[in-house]
Parts: C-alpha cells; structure tokens; sequence
C-alpha cells in the first residue's frame, strides 16, 4: 500500500534544501528505563533532553552534533512489540527495517564491537558492503540496529549514475533511469495525510 494522491511536475527547485544531517530518528519504547540503560549506557549516546506529557514520554540521545536518536514511551496505551533482524522482511514492519549509526573508520567499528561483548550485547562479525563495513546488534526494543563507517564515502562525491561501486542494481527503478539520463525526475508523487485526525494534531 502506498499513500500516493497524484502526480505533479517538479517545480523549477534549482536550490536543494541546506540539510544538515538527521535532526532526529522517532522510535518507539515500552521500557524507556531499560532503553536509557542501553543507548546512553551501553551506546555512551547521551540523554540530551527529556519530554514528557500526560500521553508519552520522549527521550533524546546524541550522537553527533545536532543528530539524534529518540524514542517515545506511551503512557496507558498497549504496543505489540517484535523484533527483526536488519535486511529480513517482517509484515508488522513495513516502514522501518533496522536504524545505521555512523562511526568514523575501522578502528571505531572495531572498538564498539567490543564494547558491546563487554557489556554483554550479542554482536556479529564485521560485515564487508564494499563501500561501507558494518556491524549489527539489537537494542532491548528489538529494534535492529547497524553501525557502519564508508570505506568508499557515497556522499562525499559527485554523484555519477555508471559508477557501479554506487550504482550497482542492474534494473533500477523508473527514477534512476530519468537522473542518470536527464539529471532530473520526470514526476514526484503528491501525497495525503495518513488520517484526517491528524489535521487536529498538526494544523
């Protein structure tokens, strides 16, 4: 299921936005003590800043300069937990699969495989993508989590459509096609609120 409502033609948008990183990643908790244990303890990503309402709690972790991982803890409310591992499909989770945290070379990928032994967390090997390297554990959510560093930076170059170290799906989607043979897109989707509920929320 997609929530498409239509098709536009792009607008003349010559300047891209000045993003800046992730501001943060939203995830969800039923124990936000044991999750605090293990991102700001185990992790060493420090609680930044706490929220809290008559519905959730919300719990901020940095891990890099304005970049966060969050989570909420709803109050009095019931969810049905599972866990995953990354890369393998699960109907329950359609729209998030595992989170990928940043680590600046091998040395740090291999230091935080150890401090996750140290601290009792199951960890596997370190995996070879060619141009990144990766590690994969779970935190106590069961939520997949990966911590990788570019060992060939993707984003760190101008972006070339035939370069196969980057490009390397043989029958890429529609998009791909039109960037590598244009520079631009075709169409970009229109899309709608998930729930008229939500205008209620966010006006």
């Amino acid at each position: 299921m997609t929530f498409i409502a239509g098709r536009t033609t792009p607008p003349d948008t010559s300047a891209s936005p000045r993003w800046r990183g992730v501001h943060h990643l939203a995830l969800v908790t039923t124990d936000m003590d044991a999750t605090t244990r293990f991102w700001h303890g185990v992790l060493g990503a420090r609680l930044v800043a706490t929220i809290a309402t008559d519905a959730f709690r919300h719990y901020f972790f940095e891990f890099a300069p304005g970049t966060a991982v969050a989570f909420f803890e709803y109050r009095n409310q019931p969810i049905e937990s599972f866990a995953k591992p990354a890369g393998v499909p699960y109907p329950a989770a359609a729209q998030f699969d595992h989170l990928s945290l940043a680590l600046a070379d091998e040395e740090a990928l291999e230091a935080l495989r150890t401090r996750l032994t140290a601290h009792g967390c199951a960890v596997t090997e370190v995996v070879d993508h060619e141009i990144m390297r990766s590690i994969y554990f779970t935190d106590p959510n069961g939520i997949a989590l990966e911590a990788s560093w570019w060992n060939a930076d993707a984003t760190a170059r101008e972006v070339d459509y035939t370069d196969r170290r980057f490009f390397s799906d043989p029958d890429p989607v529609p998009a791909v096609a039109e960037l590598a043979s244009t520079g631009a897109l075709e169409w970009t989707p229109a899309t709608a609120l998930v729930d008229e509920a939500t205008r209620d929320l966010y006006p």
